[in-house]
This record gives structure tokens, sequence and C-alpha cells, in this order.
């Protein structure tokens, strides 16, 4: 049986076909085509917002979709992530971009691993993972932009809030395992 097609999930599936379009932008030649890369990827986030309010707003939640939305948001950032590192190859950059790359497979690969021991929900999706969600989106389309904006250093503070959702980041991953922990001990003793 194929997942259920609705407006949400297409928003969700618009957001993964943005990646490639946020690449080829982001290295066309012309001034203003790393801006316009961060204009796209902004539209993008926004689809985040919108699929699950319109999910839950028309009754269309589904599995399927919400397997797809944090799979869509991951493939966004570490995307982004490694277009601004590879333009900006600093340590701290590098730092962040490993910081939330590698939380995000650990997490992944928690929730999986929880869901085949039946307690998934143990590592749901929590208010500061959305949290970190949102200020590493606006972070990281700041520095896709990569220009002042009416002497606003745009760059700068993306970076700012990059180094603040790595902490957060790190912050949330420490709470799903301490979540997960009495199931992690318990696997281990019976192995």
């Amino acid at each position: 049986m194929y997942p259920q097609f609705n407006i949400a999930t297409a928003l969700t599936w618009l957001r993964i076909a943005a990646i490639p379009a946020v690449v080829l932008v982001f290295y066309m030649p012309g001034e203003w085509m790393r801006p316009i890369a961060s204009m796209i990827f902004a539209m993008a986030c926004i689809t985040d917002w919108f699929d699950g309010y319109l999910a839950r707003r028309m009754s269309q939640t589904s599995q399927f979709g919400a397997f797809l939305d944090p799979v869509a948001d991951k493939l966004m950032i570490a995307v982004a992530l490694v277009l601004i590192l590879q333009a900006d190859p600093r340590v701290i950059i590098a730092l962040v971009a490993a910081i939330i790359i590698g939380r995000e497979i650990a997490v992944s690969a928690l929730r999986e691993w929880m869901a085949e021991l039946g307690a998934r929900n143990r590592v749901a999706v929590s208010g500061i993972g959305k949290a970190k969600t949102t200020m590493q989106m606006i972070g990281v389309g700041c520095m896709l932009f990569t220009r002042d904006l009416i002497g606003i250093p745009v760059y700068e503070i993306g970076l700012a809030l990059l180094i603040i959702a790595a902490g957060v980041t790190l912050w949330s991953m420490v709470g799903y395992v301490r979540a997960a922990w009495p199931r992690i001990s318990d696997s281990e003793q019976v192995s």
C-alpha cells in the first residue's frame, strides 16, 4: 500500500525538492545568487510550519508524514551546513556542523532502536527539539545569505544562532539519552 498523498505531504516533498535548487543557486555566479539561495531555503523552511499545521487542521496526519517531515528538515539542514562549511571552512563552523549533523544521526539511530524495543514514545520530539530546529533554520538561512543587509551583519548573526543551536542540540540529545536510559540499561542487562 502506498503512503497517503495530501497537501501536507506535498509541502514536505516540496521542501525536499528545494534542496537541489538551493545547492544549484548557491553555486551560480553572481553577487545575489547566495541571497537568492537563502530565500529559497527560507521559503522551504516556512513549509515546515505549514505542513504540520495543515496536517492537523485538515485531519491529514499520517505515519508517513510523521516520518517524512523530520527527514526533510534534517536533509535541508545537513546539505546547507555542507555548503556553508565549503564556502567558509573555519574550525568553528566545522565544529558546529559536526555537532548538528552528528546529533541528528545519533538521535535518529536512538529513535529507531527505541522503536524496535517498543519504546519510541520515550524519545518523541520535544519542545526543545522544535526550538533547536527553528534556531538552526534561521541561523543557516542567515549564513546562506552571506551578505550584510542594510548594515546588519546577517552572516555573523546566523553564526551566533548556529552556535547557540549547537548547544541546544547537545542539550536535547542529552535529554533524549536520559529518557531512553532505563530501556538502554534494561537491554544491556539482558544481553
